[in-house]
């Protein structure tokens, strides 16, 4: 019993909603989905441009968790995602003692399309500072989510039982 997707329907509805009540409704627990719904928001803003993929699907794989719900969250987050690549490398910078970047994404992205080679060779330190921002920042983040979404999913996993235990 699958959600009917409308053409009608927001993005957000047809790509992040109905995914998640399609795998309740297909028996997923609530306190898997939450999990993987925190670890996507976790992992879907990591501070490297093009690795949030990968970087999903290996948490994903090592702890069993809903691929497509894990992607599905990692999607919805890509403006999130870009919007926090500059602050974590320069919180990173901060805390330790590095001397910041300058210039904005748009920069730094015109310079990785230019060389990609002499992009990674210019700021590799500042993206290894920017991880462990990130790092510290997810740990939080993670419990948040899950401490938020855990309650509503379990909310409408009942609802999807009863409406299944409902005579016709």
């Amino acid at each position: 019993m699958n959600v009917e997707v409308s053409e009608a329907d927001p993005w957000w509805k047809r790509w992040f909603i109905n995914p998640i009540l399609n795998q309740l409704r297909q028996g997923i627990s609530a306190d898997k989905l939450s999990w993987t719904i925190a670890l996507g928001c976790a992992f879907g803003i990591f501070p490297v441009m093009g690795t949030t993929s990968v970087v999903c699907l290996i948490p994903a794989a090592i702890f069993k968790l809903n691929q497509p719900v894990i992607h599905a969250v990692r999607l919805a987050l890509w403006p999130v995602h870009l919007a926090l690549i500059l602050p974590f490398i320069k919180i990173g910078q901060w805390v330790f003692g590095s001397e910041q970047i300058t210039g904005s994404v748009p920069t730094l992205l015109k310079e990785f399309f230019e060389s990609p080679a002499r992009f990674a060779e210019n700021y590799w330190l500042a993206a290894l500072q920017g991880i462990a921002a990130w790092s510290v920042a997810i740990i939080p983040l993670i419990f948040i989510v899950r401490a938020i979404t855990l309650p509503i999913l379990r909310a409408t996993a009942a609802r999807i039982a009863q409406t299944k235990q409902a005579p016709a």
